[in-house]
């Protein structure tokens, strides 16, 4: 039985062999942002796979969208196939990190 375990999202789905990570994501309710409909040409659908092994080899779309990222576990979710138990997360978005950071300073400024 293969699992992709989504982390952030807290939820653990069983799949099929060769499925796209974000095929499994939108079937288990996981919200994974795509804009594209899982064409590859938006690169919105980025998420991070420590363990590349139990993963597909990234393909042409991949190298040209994310380059150097590929390296640090970067992947897009709708050309990553899965082979195997993997957990996936997804990088932060800059803009809600930036908006969470400063609610948090002005709360401590209340304070």
């Amino acid at each position: 039985m293969i699992k992709v375990i989504f982390a952030d999202a807290k939820k653990e789905i069983v799949v099929r062999r060769e499925e796209s990570i974000l095929k499994i994501a939108n079937r288990g309710r996981v919200v994974l942002k795509h804009r594209c409909g899982g064409n590859g040409s938006c690169a919105t659908c980025k998420v991070i796979i420590s363990d590349q092994t139990a993963v597909s080899p990234p393909n042409a779309i991949e190298h040209r969208l994310l380059g150097p990222r590929l390296a640090h576990g970067y992947r897009l979710a709708c050309q990553t196939k899965v082979r195997g138990t993997l957990r996936v997360s997804w990088p932060v978005d800059p803009m809600k990190a930036a908006v969470r950071a400063q609610l948090e300073r002005m709360k401590r400024e209340e304070e």
